[in-house]
């Protein structure tokens, strides 16, 4: 996908889905911004990935649930490169427990974190990307915020009102010329997903119709497209990218 020009800002960018993403946006042509809980050597050796592949990129120390950091990362990356025409909301984490189990501070952290990281950097682009009548936003989200998944309640609750924010900020943005969607991975083999019990695994691959799990890739070529203008008249939408898991 040809994204010469375009200034993107991912959340969650230093590893996993997140960095998958940054790097295929970037041989794409695009200058990257990430956003990361610690700027260390992986967000550095990401950096420098960025580069070799003949693009621009800068990294922010954030926590995507603070309210002000979002306007602070957004502008700095206008500042940065000029601009902001593509928003990737990718930051997200697991607190995993049945819901009679499930501690205030583990729903707590994992909605701050998912639905109100993602509503923080849609809130602080939406001015730019509206006063230039142009730009993408893909959120990620996932198959469980579509159907539910047992031990995740508050995992599935936060990505299913991703969901909803993005069909209805689709809705606001679009007379400005903003194309909002989201990408709904099903079990990826990420850091996050690595140190699950096999037998969760297991029965993830069972309920494939392709018989394999995805990789941070498969996704990142979903959002690339979706933030390309081959993908001009899409918004609103949910793209799963699952092997068939959902189905």
């Amino acid at each position: 996908m040809e994204l010469t020009s375009k200034k993107a800002l991912i959340t969650g960018g230093a590893s996993g889905i997140g960095r998958a993403i940054a790097v295929e946006l970037a041989h794409a042509g695009a200058s990257i911004g990430i956003v990361d809980l610690k700027v260390d050597e992986q967000a550095e050796s990401l950096l420098e990935e960025i580069e070799s592949a003949g693009a621009k990129g800068v990294a922010f120390e954030a926590d995507v649930s603070a309210f002000n950091t979002a306007d602070d990362c957004v502008q700095g990356i206008v500042d940065k490169f000029g601009g902001l025409d593509i928003l990737v909301c990718n930051a997200g984490t697991n607190r995993d427990g049945v819901i009679w189990k499930m501690s205030e501070s583990n729903w707590d952290t994992v909605i701050d974190v998912n639905l109100k990281g993602c509503f923080n950097f849609i809130r602080a682009a939406a001015p730019h990307l509206r006063a230039q009548k142009s730009g993408k936003i893909v959120a990620i989200c996932s198959i469980n915020g579509l159907r539910g998944k047992f031990g995740q309640a508050n995992y599935a609750a936060s990505k299913s009102g991703i969901i909803g924010m993005i069909k209805t900020v689709a809705r606001e943005l679009g007379p400005s010329g903003v194309n909002v969607n989201a990408v709904a991975p099903g079990l990826i083999e990420t850091g996050m997903t690595r140190g699950l019990p096999k037998t969760v695994k297991d029965k993830a691959l069972e309920e494939t119709a392709l018989g394999r799990l995805g990789t941070p890739e498969d996704v990142a070529r979903a959002v690339s497209f979706l933030c390309s203008d081959a993908a001009r008249h899409i918004t609103g939408e949910v793209i799963k990218v699952d092997g068939g898991q959902y189905i």
